[in-house]
């Protein structure tokens, strides 16, 4: 008689499903991550704008000159 090999082992993997109180918390911590995302842009394009303005406003803005604003009847 001739021997047979041993069968290859089979592993298994026993995984446990996810409460719904784990699942809840991811969405949240996702969520929170995304709206954290949202707002670092909109600080980081409101400073941007800031700058643009400022420089804007300090190269095309016309000397402020005091006779202006003086209206004083002759």
């Amino acid at each position: 008689m001739q021997t047979q090999p041993p069968p290859a082992s089979i592993m298994v993997k026993i995984v446990e499903p996810k409460s719904d109180l784990e699942s809840l918390s991811d969405v949240l911590l996702g969520s929170l991550g995304l709206a954290g995302v949202f707002v670092l842009g909109a600080v980081v394009l409101a400073a941007i704008f800031a700058g643009v303005l400022f420089l804007w406003r300090s190269r095309f803005s016309r000397p402020v000159d005091d006779r202006d604003d003086m209206h004083v009847a002759p």
